[in-house]
């Protein structure tokens, strides 16, 4: 490879935004969302975007279900000597924090380290991971014994943005073929997309309006069943024919039920309300709460395919690969390697106080900050897999930045605890090991270590 087809790789990383990745690149086909395959493209430079680095390279086959032939699979009880690291790095402030991890890495010998773990907060947008699986529950209620059917309703089922998106901010991808880069803005009213792709622009953009979008569409899906989706002018009526009262009771059963069928605690774990200021008038809810320990339920039961179901519990996992772009706890620069399946929702708010600054994530009044993250990597001939499970409230501190310091630290516990195979090579790979793949990656390595 030569020079300066690095220095062209390295110019790029500079000029081109940065990407969110979610559902894997290969999966265009299958789902029909569209930004799949403008990131595919950008990876061969034929639209404008960024290379992703190897973590988030990995195609649907990839992702698979780690403890599948585990079923009967139980928590085990916390680990003292791991359970005393982990909550050796909260330091002061460690009451603030409440956080389980499970290391499967050796999965003969699983370790769980809690520290607080079943203390209660509001969830932020990890509440999400609850929506998804609220539709895929009623995706199987309609079609219990039909996954085609669910995929193609999936991928046919188009829905135009209405009154329920009003209001959010955050921005979700949007492209089509022929363009030549991907744009970014919020989802206004009349912006279509299939249901694959609400659930992307939910789970890899965070975004609200796609939140309560899919919330309203499953009142819908969970009164109609198979006869969903219905006419635009059906939806129109029975949103404004039925009483609010009703169409609480038809979200609370179709949001909360899926818990409970599934053998989670909804005191523990729940999304009571809808993300946005108008779904929340249309239809009221109730408040949400999470534990580190029931959301790690969550995920221990998607990892066996009990959750739900086989297809179900590997679809929510591949919708969470990597979830929008590397932030927060995922932007830890150890786990760049690694591939991440990823969640993270925040709340914060101020009052006025002598000498401090309110700032995003950096509260007084409440600093919720919220991170589930698998890690999985094989590299340097160490396997490591584990869960964090991560919820925070420590006032006035960049709670973002203090769970990336977190998410280092937590990676070299787990290192340290699983050196690498006596067998392996722990060295800088060269050109000659693997062409320009390597040279490439090299160069991202450089420019990410001087950010």
């Amino acid at each position: 490879m030569k020079i300066s087809t690095l220095t062209a790789c390295a110019f790029a990383l500079f000029t081109f935004p940065q990407l969110a990745l979610g559902y894997p690149l290969d999966a265009y086909e299958q789902t029909g969302i569209l930004r799949l395959e403008a990131y595919r493209l950008a990876q061969t430079g034929q639209v404008r975007g960024r290379l992703l680095p190897p973590g988030a390279r990995l195609e649907s086959d990839d992702i698979q279900l780690r403890l599948i032939d585990q079923p009967d699979f139980e928590i085990p009880a916390p680990d003292a000597a791991l359970s005393a690291s982990i909550r050796a790095l909260l330091g002061e402030d460690a009451d603030g924090y409440a956080i389980a991890v499970l290391d499967l890495t050796d999965p003969a010998n699983p370790r769980y380290a809690a520290h607080n773990a079943e203390q209660n907060q509001n969830p932020g947008s990890v509440g999400k991971m609850m929506v998804g699986l609220a539709w895929f529950q009623a995706l199987a209620d309609a079609y219990p014994d039909d996954t085609e059917a669910r995929d193609a309703l999936l991928k046919n089922t188009h829905h135009v943005a209405d009154a329920f998106i009003r209001s959010d901010s955050h921005k979700v991808p949007f492209w089509k073929p022929g363009d030549s880069e991907v744009e970014y803005r919020p989802i206004r009213e009349g912006d279509d997309g299939n249901l694959w792709t609400w659930l992307d622009w939910m789970m890899s953009s965070s975004s609200n309006a796609a939140a309560s979008t899919l919330m309203s569409q499953l009142v819908l899906l969970s009164h109609f069943g198979a006869e969903y989706p219905v006419s635009r002018e059906a939806t129109e009526k029975f949103f404004a024919d039925t009483p609010k009262s009703k169409l609480s009771s038809i979200y609370t059963k179709a949001i909360q039920s899926p818990l409970t069928r599934n053998g989670l605690d909804v005191s523990k774990l729940r999304q009571g309300s809808f993300f946005t200021r108008e779904g929340k008038a249309r239809i009221p809810g109730t408040n949400s709460v999470a534990t580190p320990l029931e959301l790690l339920r969550y995920i221990v039961k998607m990892e066996q395919g009990t959750l739900i179901d086989r297809y179900s519990s590997l679809a929510i996992k591949r919708l969470i690969y990597l979830s929008e772009g590397r932030i927060r706890y995922a932007a830890s620069p150890a786990l760049r390697r690694a591939a991440l399946y990823f969640k993270s929702g925040s709340l914060y708010s101020c009052k006025e106080e002598a000498g401090f600054t309110c700032g995003k994530y950096k509260g007084n009044v409440r600093n919720y900050l919220n991170s589930v993250t698998m890690v999985e990597t094989d590299e340097s001939g160490r396997q490591l897999q584990y869960i964090v499970v991560l919820l925070s409230n420590v006032l006035r501190k960049d709670s973002a930045q203090v769970h990336k310091r977190l998410a280092t630290e937590i990676h070299q516990i787990m290192e340290r605890d699983h050196p690498p195979r006596e067998d392996s090579a722990d060295r800088e790979p060269t050109l000659s090991d693997g062409s320009e793949e390597v040279a490439i990656q090299r160069v991202i390595d450089e420019i990410d270590s001087d950010e």
